[in-house]
């Protein structure tokens, strides 16, 4: 069960921030997403619907259920593993913010808009209590349907999303600092972030680099100025956090993980899992 709206730039402004909405998923978890990160001004707006599973994010381990609400923002790691007999079905909008230059005459209005809590606010967790589901429900549906003027429907519900979002961090707020924002806005980082998270196996620079309509060169740049990471290292990141999942699996051998992540042989993999934990994969394994 899924519904992938991928893509888009639906841009709208509030204030002086500039927001685009690139990517719409409905996803009813049968698989685990393992660990990954977005850049910087990246934001991940997660809605339990239904079912169980848990979240690990920066390090701390979350019980996913129905009603939560959790948003990630830049350089947050996180992934999630569903509950077999119960798996999560999840609502995702993925959105960049891109703060406008500040207009002098209208500064002081803006200090201590909500909007400023949204984007400080770089991971929140908790049950949403402010009925964010029906508004979800609804931008789906507009993006789906396509009927006359659900652009403009799509706008206005986002912009009521995100009052609801700041609603629910004013009764318990999380926001940690991380890494300073950048004020570039594009779909490139979504596009590095998919690629790392589905195709780490086989995934290689040129392809990544054609993907972006960018250089091999350029784009290793593009990854050290807002991943501060090369490729092969966000290569290897994404490839030993699947690796951790699956080892968390008694039913799936470790030649089967070798070969599912792309080694040639069980030997490379347990050497580059060695290297990366620091411990080989039957103690990990022995561990979990």
């Amino acid at each position: 069960m899924q519904a992938a709206f991928h893509d888009l730039d639906i841009q709208f402004s509030i204030e002086n921030y500039r927001f685009h909405a690139l990517n719409f998923v409905f996803e009813r978890f049968l698989r685990s997403v393992p660990k990954h990160s977005h850049s910087s001004n990246s934001y991940e707006i997660h809605y339990i619907s239904s079912g169980h599973g848990q979240a690990t994010i920066d390090g701390a381990v979350y019980r996913v259920i129905p009603n939560t609400l959790y948003v990630t923002g830049p350089h947050i790691e996180h992934e999630q593993v569903p509950d077999k007999e119960d798996p999560m079905t999840e609502y995702c909008i993925y959105l960049k913010i891109e703060p406008k230059l500040p207009d002098r005459k209208k500064e002081k209005a803006v200090r201590g808009s909500f909007l400023e809590l949204i984007e400080s606010t770089h991971f929140w967790f908790g049950q949403d209590s402010h009925n964010l589901y029906p508004v979800i429900q609804q931008i789906f549906s507009e993006l789906e349907h396509e009927c006359t003027g659900y652009l403009s429907q799509v706008d206005a519900l986002l912009r009521q999303l995100l009052v609801l979002l700041a609603r629910n961090y004013e009764s318990r707020q999380e926001s940690r600092p991380h890494y300073p924002a950048s004020n570039l806005v594009d779909s490139k980082y979504l596009i590095i972030e998919e690629c790392f998270l589905y195709e780490y196996s086989s995934l290689t620079l040129e392809a990544l680099s054609k993907r972006l309509g960018l250089g091999a060169r350029q784009t290793e740049r593009l990854l050290r100025q807002h991943y501060d990471k090369t490729f092969m290292q966000k290569k290897t990141e994404a490839k030993m956090s699947a690796a951790a999942l699956m080892l968390s699996d008694p039913s799936v051998s470790i030649t089967e993980i070798a070969n599912h992540l792309g080694y040639s042989s069980v030997e490379h993999f347990s050497t580059a899992f060695k290297r990366y934990y620091h411990k080989s994969a039957r103690e990990f394994r022995k561990e979990k």
